[in-house]
Formats: C-alpha cells, structure tokens, sequence
C-alpha cells in the first residue's frame, strides 16, 4: 500500500506530531480514513517525510509538497531528502536535522529548498519532527511546511 494511502502510517505522522509538538496535525473531528485524505489532498500546507536509511529518502510527500516541489508521487518518493536543498545549502540543513534528532521537534524553522525545475523557495515557519512508534521505535522524519515565499 502507497504511504499516501496508509492508515498506520498517517497515525504515525499525526501521533507524533501531537505527543511532541502538543496540538493535532488535522482537524478535530475527522475520522483516520478521513484523515488521511484531508492530509494527502486538501491540507493548505506541504508535508515531507523520510526514511531512516543513512541517506535518506522521502517515503511521503502530499499534493501540496509535490507542487512546491515540482515532483509526482513516484519522483518524489524515490528523491534523497538532501536533493531538495542545493549543494550549499545542504550542511546547514543538516545542522537543522541533528537539532531536531537531539530535540525530537523544531518550529519556525526557515531556509532555501530547490524545486526540480531549479527554482529557488524559502520554505518559512516549518516545523520538523521524529516519527516515533507508540512503541517508541524511530521511523524517520517529517516536516510541515506552512509557508513558502519564492526567491
């Protein structure tokens, strides 16, 4: 089943989104199945999230990461996670992503993202987070984009 579609992996997304960050990641009141749909396709917002392999790879992008992107679901979910900053923006990127491994979160969080037909965007005001398991097991990375101003 494509993670797009995934109910256990949505629960993931949004449970550790709300044991750390404290708020939920989707409306009140929608059902998983519901969920998981508001998110892929409707959500105002981008969402990203990797695997834990050493160089990691996006294992979900929604339609609203794909447009900033510029990547389908199959481009996407077979990128390196690294690819979406250029080269000189890729170690304080990296930076960033030890902070949230030490942390379990980051919010506000602004830098320079490469769409695939090179075109340069802030991403603004982002929050990244561990997926983590009810069972404790670390599963990857996300990150919620809200805002993106075009440079």
């Amino acid at each position: 089943m494509a993670m797009n579609t995934d109910a256990r992996f949505f629960q993931l997304m949004a449970g550790s989104y709300e044991r750390l960050i404290g708020k939920p990641l989707v409306p009140k009141g929608l059902s998983v199945v519901q969920g998981v749909e508001w998110l892929y396709a409707e959500a105002p917002f981008g969402i990203l999230a990797h695997n834990t392999a050493a160089d990691p790879v996006f294992i979900y992008g929604n339609k609203r990461a794909q447009f900033l992107f510029e990547y389908d679901w199959d481009e996407l979910t077979s990128l390196h996670s690294r690819l979406s900053a250029e080269a000189p923006e890729r170690s304080e990127r990296q930076a960033f992503l030890d902070q949230v491994g030490r942390d379990g979160f980051v919010t506000g969080y602004r830098g320079i993202r490469v769409a695939k037909s090179g075109r340069r965007f802030w991403i603004e005001r982002a929050t990244v987070w561990q997926l983590f398991d009810e069972d404790g097991t670390y599963r990857g990375q996300a990150a919620m984009i809200p805002e993106t101003t075009d440079i």
